[in-house]
């Protein structure tokens, strides 16, 4: 079947939840190991039959948020999803409790406990209601941003469409483009600070219901950070304000003598040639058909894994009127099928994000086998091999890129430097906000502001006026609806940075690093994937500038001037 014939069944909350209550009750009655081991593989069986209605019903809302149908089913989970989770936590509470643990650990391994453990520690029943408004400010957030349209040039666009004319050659077009989507955003300014305000309350609470001082720690137990911690994580971005955002000063300036500027503005900052930026030379299609060819040369492993996405209808790439914005990978594993989104706008972007989504997408391909709660690692450990596999696809880049290959490469590798303060900036922001969430809208706006000036003090709003007064953040999705996860995006990227590093010596060895990684899925912790795959902690004083010593000496090798 494609992807399109994938059937979607409204999950039965009352059957499911008679399922689990007797596979509580047959576990407890259990007199063997064996006996329960069986029945942990019937729980799975049934998780992953609602998560796979769950991501049908996901993906098919966000590819047009209009339809009726997948926006009431929606809301329908978004209310039962806590209930369910319910039940799931009670199952795991016995599994912690089984008097066979020592077998069941040789049979599932240790993580899987651990990791029922901070599930038990951040569920309680009394908070149901609380997840459920969470839930549903979260599908409000991304309703308004895909609801966007942006007259432009006598035509509509939506947020995606916008981001093309912002890398314009035309310095009047990119500031024109800038504002326009910035008075979008203004115009609305008055539902985002509610839909925050009202996130930020609700999260808080939570946290206060379930013993936590404030929704900080909760956060880092939801994302199963077992290994690290809020100092591990401030370490980290001193590291970057130290190393990286000096470096990002002066490739901003470099950018500035190849434009040929004055004084950069912000709206500047999305062009990096003044001949123009790298962009594929051809659709959706073309692309499509260009990384066919390039994972048939990668590997036998992702030949077989890409032409089982393409045959299937397992992405869906174009940006369209009502459809969400961003891009994501899921899986639904009752079809073991990836699934990828996205919103290509014509930029080098659509590069990215195809390669980017595509090492989600190969990970999990390569890990579907293993339990459900080892298919995907914990976020962080996730975004390592969607980030090295953008760097993997070097090789073969000059597919897409053809001309433009030189400056594509030298564009992607900055851009990911320069992307490093950005992401920290957002985890600064977030902890300062949950650590006193009694804040308003405005102090919020100022804070945000006070964080660009420390990790971007080139960013130049003087012409303006709303975002000065920091507002950036409001496009920033997963400050609204994944908060504390853009954290993982840095972290990764600094080990797809050691990817770089050893292709650049070794591709064969760097690949097959890369997909012994990808084979482990889950199964361990991040720090202890970092260990199996010998590489470098992040966490670990003096790693980013030892990791950043070889890149910094490729990009300062490079006349960009003639590029």
């Amino acid at each position: 079947m494609t992807f399109s014939e994938y059937p979607y069944v409204r999950p039965n909350i009352d059957e499911i939840k008679d399922q689990l209550t007797k596979l509580v009750d047959a576990f407890k009655d259990a007199t063997t190991p064996f006996s329960q081991i069986l029945i942990v593989k019937q729980f799975h069986d049934i998780y992953d039959e609602v998560d796979s209605m769950s991501q049908l019903c996901y993906i098919r809302h966000s590819l047009n948020t209009s339809d009726d149908f997948y926006k009431a089913e929606q809301e329908y989970l978004d209310e039962v999803g806590p209930q369910i989770q319910e039940f799931v936590v009670n199952f795991k509470q016995v599994l912690l409790q089984s008097k066979f643990r020592k077998d069941l650990e040789k049979e599932f391994g240790t993580l899987l406990f651990k990791q029922a453990e901070l599930e038990n520690k951040v569920f309680k029943p009394d908070i149901i209601p609380l997840l459920q408004q969470e839930n549903k400010l979260n599908t409000e957030y991304s309703r308004l941003i895909s609801s966007a349209k942006i007259e432009f040039e006598g035509n509509i666009y939506n947020l995606s469409q916008m981001r093309k004319f912002t890398t314009d050659l035309n310095r009047d077009t990119r500031k024109r483009a800038s504002l326009a989507t910035s008075k979008w955003f203004e115009s609305h300014e008055a539902e985002f600070d509610k839909l925050y305000d009202d996130m930020v309350k609700i999260r808080h609470e939570i946290a206060l219901k379930l013993g936590y001082k404030n929704f900080i720690q909760l956060a880092y137990d939801r994302f199963q950070r077992v290994d690290y911690d809020a100092k591990d994580v401030k370490g980290y971005r001193d590291q970057v304000y130290q190393e990286i955002v000096p470096f990002v000063a002066s490739l901003v300036e470099r950018k500035k003598a190849r434009l040929g500027l004055d004084e950069l503005k912000h709206y500047d900052l999305g062009l990096t040639f003044l001949s123009g930026n790298p962009t594929p030379k051809g659709d959706k299609v073309f692309q499509v058909e260009k990384a066919r060819k390039m994972y048939e040369e990668m590997s036998p492993e992702t030949h077989k894994f890409f032409e089982f996405m393409v045959q299937n209808e397992l992405m869906d790439l174009d940006s369209k009127p009502n459809k969400d914005g961003g891009g994501y990978c899921t899986f639904i594993p009752k079809f073991d099928s990836p699934f990828i989104f996205a919103n290509f706008n014509g930029t080098s972007g659509d590069v990215d994000v195809l390669t980017h989504e595509a090492g989600h997408a190969f990970q999990v391909y390569m890990s579907k086998d293993l339990l459900p709660e080892y298919r995907w690692p914990t976020m962080e450990a996730a975004e390592i091999h969607s980030m090295s596999m953008e760097f993997l696809a070097w090789p073969w880049i000059h597919y897409f890129f053809e001309e433009d290959t030189p400056k594509y490469k030298f564009d992607h590798l900055s851009g990911a430097i320069e992307f490093l303060p950005y992401g920290v900036l957002v985890d600064e922001f977030q902890h300062q906000v949950f650590e006193n969430p009694n804040r308003t809208p405005e102090e919020r706006k100022a804070l945000w502001r006070e964080l660009e000036k420390k990790y971007l003090p080139f960013k130049d709003y003087s012409e303006d006026p709303f975002l000065d007064k920091g507002t950036y953040w409001f496009r920033q999705s997963h400050i609204f609806t994944a908060p504390f996860y853009y954290i993982d995006y840095t972290l990764a990227q600094v080990l797809a940075f050691q990817f770089w590093n050893l292709s650049q010596e070794n591709y064969e060895e760097a690949f097959n690093k890369y997909l012994e990684l990808c084979k482990l899925g889950g199964s361990y912790s991040f720090v202890g994937l970092v260990q199996k795959a010998k590489l470098d902690n992040p966490f670990q004083s003096g790693t980013i500038k030892r990791t950043m010593e070889p890149i910094k000496a490729y990009l300062n090798s490079i006349d960009d001037k003639k590029l």
